[in-house]
């Protein structure tokens, strides 16, 4: 059945049509014609689509129903939070500028890049829209596609403002940027529709950190989608960090697009929101391109994260390395879907994929979809998934060292979760989301967790 004739609750496609009438004529109209025609477009497409549901194949694992049946509104303009309660939500290390967020928009009142060089820009969209939309155009929503994705669609056709950064050729930025998206929820249920756009020119490198973080619990949606663009030689460590408020949903695009020679290192981790979903898509469109995809997630309670992830090798020579971690607690669960493409002509392609699942009560369900399309003939590619318990054998051998049941039980969590966070190269970064995991993993409610 198409995906455009699938029943819908009443009046959830005509409540966003509204939502983006009143976004058109509420300033958005002065937009470049360019951006214009892609809105409307979008908003199109998001109109034919609607919500999936679960008798899609891509959606057959997750659910989306509370998030069509809320009727999410626009938060309204209000002032934005004191400084000191936004500054813990921040990565505690040093940074060569902070960006903040609030409900979508910019806080410049917030925000510091005083620690930019002169080759580095970054800040808000909406302003760069105004000020140099030419540039813009060559990049923004050219990458992370809608056509089959009703979330990319509609946050495009809301596409208003946002996070970008510019890091020009031969630039090398080793202190990272953070990039801080901060919810408010109201009295009743709001959605936001973030955008980042990051673009690293040749031979440049740098570091940077997106956030997703709530002042305090509420039902509200974070609907995002960000665009990741590295030219030839150029290096990126991106770390994604999701920490959104226990009765939140958080649904996420994320496109990536190298050029030859190129190095992302793509970190996401889960470790909040009632219902996360990420899809990410990430093309390796140069000879010698490599990328490393990194992540964990932490569900517990009745929270649900989902991964699908493409990796489409479209050129030869390219590497690939894919891990994700899950721990899933009382009835949390975890679904992911790698996607593996190795294009006609992408020869010596060299890519592995793994997910690693603990569930650790009956409750707790994973599902995981490994999947490879080859269609080149001289290539190494590999995949694997696992699940179950913490292995008997390592809990009796650690408390057969003195370790009470507890505190081995704490030892393998942890390690578990500090593989996939010793990937990060940034030591700064590294240490600041080790402390974070360990003490989702050990400190009962801490970051809505219970594990």
């Amino acid at each position: 059945m198409a995906p455009s004739r699938m029943k819908q609750p009443a009046g959830a496609i005509e409540r966003y049509v509204g939502q983006y009438d009143a976004f058109a004529a509420n300033g958005a109209g002065g937009a470049p014609p360019w951006l214009r025609e892609i809105r409307a477009a979008a908003l199109a497409r998001f109109a034919e689509l609607g919500f999936p549901t679960t008798r899609q194949e891509e959606w057959r694992f997750t659910s989306v129903a509370s998030i069509a049946e809320t009727p999410f509104a626009v938060p309204a303009r209000r002032a934005g939070p004191a400084a000191k309660r936004v500054a813990p939500l921040f990565l505690p290390v040093e940074s060569a500028c902070r960006l903040v967020f609030v409900n979508g928009r910019f806080s410049e009142a917030l925000s510091s890049a005083a620690g930019l060089p002169s080759g580095v820009r970054a800040g808000s969209l909406a302003a760069a829209l105004e000020s140099e939309p030419q540039w813009l155009e060559a990049h923004l929503a050219r990458h992370a596609g809608y056509a089959t994705n009703p979330f990319g669609a509609l946050n495009t056709a809301f596409l208003g403002d946002g996070a970008f950064v510019h890091v020009t050729a031969g630039m090398d930025l080793d202190a990272p940027l953070q990039l801080l998206f901060v919810s408010a929820p109201g009295a009743k249920p709001t959605v936001t529709h973030p955008r980042t756009l990051v673009v690293v020119e040749r031979g440049a490198r740098a570091s940077v950190v997106e956030s997703y973080a709530a002042l305090h619990d509420g039902t509200y949606w974070t609907n995002a989608v960000t665009e990741v663009i590295l030219a030839e030689d150029a290096h990126l460590e991106l770390t994604r960090l999701q920490r959104d408020a226990r009765s939140a949903s958080h649904v996420a695009t994320t496109h990536t697009l190298q050029g030859r020679n190129s190095v992302l290192r793509f970190h996401p981790f889960v470790l909040g929101a009632a219902l996360a979903r990420h899809d990410i898509v990430s093309v390796l469109d140069g000879p010698g391109a490599e990328l490393v995809l990194n992540g964990l997630y932490l569900q517990n309670g009745s929270r649900h994260a989902d991964h699908h992830t493409v990796i489409d090798h479209a050129k030869p020579d390219c590497q690939s390395h894919e891990f994700f971690n899950g721990v899933l607690a009382d009835a949390g669960r975890g679904v992911f879907n790698g996607r593996i493409i190795v294009r006609p002509g992408a020869q010596r392609t060299d890519s592995k994929q793994t997910n690693h699942n603990l569930v650790l009560s009956e409750q707790a369900r994973a599902d995981s979809q490994p999947q490879l399309e080859i269609y080149a003939d001289d290539v190494k590619c590999t995949h694997g998934a696992t699940l179950g318990p913490l292995d008997a054998k390592e809990l009796f051998y650690l408390q057969s060292r003195g370790l009470d049941p507890e505190q081995a039980r704490g030892l393998l969590l942890y390690g578990f979760g500090a593989e996939i966070v010793g990937r990060v190269r940034h030591a700064g970064v590294r240490a600041a989301l080790d402390a974070l995991v360990r003490g989702t993993l050990e400190a009962p409610g801490q970051l809505g967790a219970t594990l």
